[in-house]
């Protein structure tokens, strides 16, 4: 066995012992993902933003007040994160956002095209959780894998041998692509259609509201749900 072998073996081995203050999967899952979207504050800061344009459309059916305030949002909620000294990675998550909608919508002069860019991503992330799912790659192992950052820069897939956390993250990826199927099968056709104050109410309704109900049957699988957390009873690599 080389050297490299055996240091890959450490690495998988300490990140499958660390796996073992967890009593299950769901458990692990929880932690991590709490981790990867930054708790329910980060969650509510990346949709203010989206929800100000909205709003703000709604009432004046107006392009450029409606990214000025989606820009406002974003400003005060950065100068907050910083007054707290605080992260503000997911701040600057909505302002790339915020500054890709613009760029749609002023280019084209169109404002159903600020509306654009989201429905790609969301299409985007379908795409790519559908493709990870039914090839039993699920991309929600990746964030388990990436959680232990020595043994994913060895093995980025030593995450694969646990059964149950495969199982279990291809649970939580067919409850986004569910969420990503209902935003597009109701936005594309409004977006085809110029209606651009249904699709303004739609982001609203669509984006955080239904984000939460996703998040709510996400939750009920974590809290529900027990698959044990065994790191040498993994079996063979799922197919």
């Amino acid at each position: 066995m080389t050297e490299a072998t055996e240091n890959t073996g450490d690495q998988t081995m300490r990140s499958e012992g660390d796996l073992r203050r967890y009593a299950t999967v769901e458990e692990l899952l929880r932690e991590k993902l709490s981790e990867a979207i930054g708790g329910w504050r980060g969650a509510a800061e990346s949709a203010v933003p989206t929800l100000a344009f909205a709003l703000v459309w709604a009432r004046t059916a107006n392009l450029r007040p409606s990214l000025v305030a989606a820009a406002a949002c974003v400003v005060v909620l950065l100068l907050v994160r910083l007054a707290q000294r605080q992260n503000a990675r997911f701040i600057v998550y909505a302002a790339v956002g915020v500054g890709i909608s613009a760029f749609f919508a002023l280019r084209s002069g169109r404002a159903e095209d600020a509306f654009l860019p989201g429905m790609l991503q969301n299409a985007g992330l379908m795409l790519v959780l559908l493709v990870t799912n039914l090839t039993r790659w699920p991309l929600f192992g990746f964030v388990v894998g990436v959680a232990e950052p020595e043994a994913f820069a060895e093995d980025p897939t030593w995450w694969r041998r646990h059964r149950g956390i495969v199982t279990v993250a291809s649970r939580l990826a067919w409850v986004l692509i569910a969420l990503n199927v209902v935003r597009l099968s109701i936005m594309v056709p409004l977006y085809l259609a110029e209606r651009v104050s249904a699709l303004a109410v739609s982001k609203v309704v669509l984006g955080w509201p239904l984000y939460l109900v996703a998040l709510t049957v996400m939750g009920a699988i974590l809290v529900r749900g027990r698959t044990p957390i065994d790191p040498h009873a993994g079996g063979p690599t799922p197919a």
